[in-house]
């Protein structure tokens, strides 16, 4: 799996991996909850650049981390949304979780 992580005072930024499936959530989930506890992450952004492809379990895996950042006030965002992960982040009402970034910086 794909996935890198750059943490910055309390902000912590994961890089997707390109197929964001079940067989990549369960890692996925486990090393952001070592780091949101570890570090007590505040904001949380999902950088979705390389990810070309995220079934339910993706869906899953953010819903999660907005509960657990949300109970300690924090905040989750999302950004290089490709129009694929825009339409899942509709459909799903993801958007309405968490602010989405438009490749032109404009937050929604």
């Amino acid at each position: 799996m794909e996935t890198y992580f750059e943490l910055k005072e309390r902000r912590l930024t994961v890089q997707m991996p390109k197929e964001l499936d079940h067989h990549q959530a369960g890692q996925l989930r486990m090393e952001v909850d070592m780091l949101i506890d570890a570090y007590q992450v505040q904001n949380l952004t999902f950088d979705f650049a390389k990810t070309e492809f995220m079934d339910s379990s993706g869906i899953g895996v953010i819903i999660g981390r907005c509960k657990n950042i949300g109970y300690c006030g924090g905040e989750v965002s999302a950004k290089n949304l490709n129009g694929r992960l825009e339409k899942i982040f509709m459909v799903s009402g993801l958007h309405k979780l968490i602010k989405t970034e438009t490749p032109q910086g404009k937050h929604e």
